[in-house]
C-alpha cells in the first residue's frame, strides 16, 4: 500500500484565505512548567491552536453554500473514503476558467474514467508555481459553472483543486458555490502534491473532517491510498 500526502502543514500563520482570521498555533505549556506543577514526576507539553474552519486543506460543508446545507457534522462520511482520479490542468493560465472541454480533454489523457460516486482532483500546479507567496490568494485558475455543472453530471460526490477556491477570483468562483449546493456536490480546497498523481490511474481519497457542529468546513488530512 501506498500512501501520497496530499495536505498543507498547519502552521503559526500559515496563508488563509483573504478576510479570514489567521491560524493561531503556539505553545500553552512546556515540558518544564509541567513537571514543576506536577511536583517534578513528569513534564506534558501541550500547544493550543485557533482557526476558522477553512483552514488550510478542508471540505467545504453544503451549510457554507447556503442555509438549507447540511453542516460538516452532518456530512457523510461514506463520501469522505471514495474513489478517486487526478487530472492534468497544469497548462490553464492563471485566473482563467477551467471549461467543460478542458476537464473532458485531461480525462481522456488521464485513460481513466471518472469514478461513480467518487472524486476528480484538479491538478493546475497553482500550489506548486506560487505557495507561499501572495499569488497563492489571488491567481489561480478555477473551474466555472459549466464545469462545476459537467462535475456533477459525471456522478461525482465531490471533487478537489490546489487552490484556496474551486473558481478563478471573483463573481465566477461565488457562483461555483452556488452551483454546488444546487447539484447537491462539495469540493475540497488547498489541496497540494497533485502532481505525484498524475499518470497513475486510480486511487482510494480519504479526507476525513473534525465533527464540529454546526460547522461550514473542515480541515481534513487528504490523501490518495495506491493498492489497498
Amino acid at each position: 500500500m501506498k500512501i501520497v500526502d496530499l495536505s498543507r502543514e498547519l502552521y503559526h500563520r500559515t496563508p488563509s484565505y483573504p478576510g479570514h482570521p489567521p491560524v493561531m498555533h503556539g505553545v500553552w505549556k512546556t515540558h518544564e512548567e509541567s513537571f514543576a506543577e506536577s511536583g517534578d514526576v513528569h513534564g506534558l507539553a501541550s500547544m493550543f491552536i485557533s482557526m476558522v474552519d477553512h483552514a488550510g486543506t478542508h471540505i467545504d460543508a453544503p451549510r457554507h453554500f447556503g442555509k438549507s446545507g447540511i453542516s460538516i457534522d452532518q456530512y457523510p462520511l461514506e463520501k469522505c473514503i471514495v474513489p478517486g482520479i487526478c487530472i492534468d490542468l497544469r497548462h490553464i493560465a492563471p485566473r482563467a476558467e477551467i471549461t467543460p472541454a478542458d476537464l473532458e480533454a485531461a480525462v481522456m489523457k488521464a485513460g481513466v474514467p471518472v469514478p461513480k460516486s467518487g472524486t476528480v482532483l484538479l491538478c493546475t500546479g497553482h500550489h506548486e508555481r506560487t505557495f507561499p507567496r501572495m499569488e497563492y490568494a489571488s491567481d489561480n485558475p478555477g473551474v466555472n459553472v459549466s464545469a462545476t455543472e459537467w462535475l456533477a453530471q459525471q456522478g461525482i460526490v465531490h471533487f478537489g483543486i490546489d487552490s484556496m477556491r474551486p473558481g478563478p477570483e471573483g463573481k465566477v468562483n461565488a457562483l461555483v458555490h452556488k452551483a454546488c449546493l444546487d447539484l447537491d456536490i462539495t469540493h475540497i480546497e488547498s489541496l497540494c502534491n497533485l502532481e505525484a498523481l498524475l499518470g497513475r490511474g486510480q486511487f482510494t481519497f480519504i479526507g476525513l473532517p473534525m465533527k464540529w457542529r454546526g460547522g461550514t468546513a473542515s480541515p481534513i488530512r487528504a490523501v490518495a491510498v495506491f493498492d489497498m
